[in-house]
């Protein structure tokens, strides 16, 4: 009830005259049936934008420290997307890893819309980075189509370490889903696994325009604070 409320009278209506977004695509998205939306990641605000350009909900594997943290700021946004259909994703590997990948099928299995940044955290410099494989498990498990979209200007709307928002208007690239079903039928190894991903990452960055980095944009941020 929280979400559709805040998608269509409260916080909706005010995001759409403040951004101004302009979707390209949003029928490609199924009406029903699991659907895995992947998107590239240029800025916090990506995970509101895009569930209020979408007839369907979307829940979302959200990074784990943004439930973290102790201050009542922090208890308010850790509520807020709880209650907004977002999944702490714990990307420290190992069990903690295993879990979030389960949450994230359970939500397909229902015949939802599961949304995932494939770079596994925002571009630290506008590129496009190499995806992390938990996409192609997920894929393979579930069945689901996958639906390509490319998020553009929201990193000017909030740069990734800056303060503020501007009110600019944003872009919403929805493409054609993509079907994997033929890979089912053999052994999901790593390979198997890495050349789903970067199909994936390809049709996104078709969409989007980047330049694309071969390599984790963890790793790209760990090399910039060195």
């Amino acid at each position: 009830m929280f979400y559709w409320i805040m998608k269509y009278l409260i916080a909706g209506p005010l995001l759409r005259v403040l951004f101004r977004p302009r979707v390209i695509g949003e029928s490609n998205i199924p009406r029903t049936g699991p659907v895995i939306v992947a998107s590239n990641h240029l800025s916090f605000i990506d995970s509101v934008i895009l569930p209020l350009n979408m007839r369907r909900r979307i829940y979302f594997l959200a990074a784990s420290n943004y439930f973290s943290g102790r201050s009542p700021g922090a208890w308010v946004l850790k509520r807020f997307l709880l209650a907004t259909g977002m999944i702490p994703l714990d990307r420290s590997g190992g069990k903690a890893s295993e879990a979030s990948l389960r949450a994230g099928l359970a939500v397909l299995q229902k015949g939802n819309v599961l949304g995932i940044y494939p770079e596994g955290s925002r571009s630290p410099d506008g590129r496009m980075h190499r995806g992390r494989t938990g996409i192609a498990r997920m894929v393979l498990e579930s069945g689901a189509v996958v639906v390509p979209v490319a998020m553009s200007e929201t990193d000017r709307v909030m740069p990734v370490g800056g303060k503020g928002i501007r009110f600019l208007s944003v872009g919403l690239t929805f493409g054609e889903p993509l079907n994997f079903d033929s890979y089912r039928l053999g052994e999901a190894d790593h390979e198997t696994l890495r050349v789903i991903t970067d199909q994936i990452m390809e049709a996104i960055r078709a969409l989007s325009g980047q330049e694309y980095v071969d390599a984790y944009s963890s790793s790209r941020k760990a090399a910039r604070e060195e």
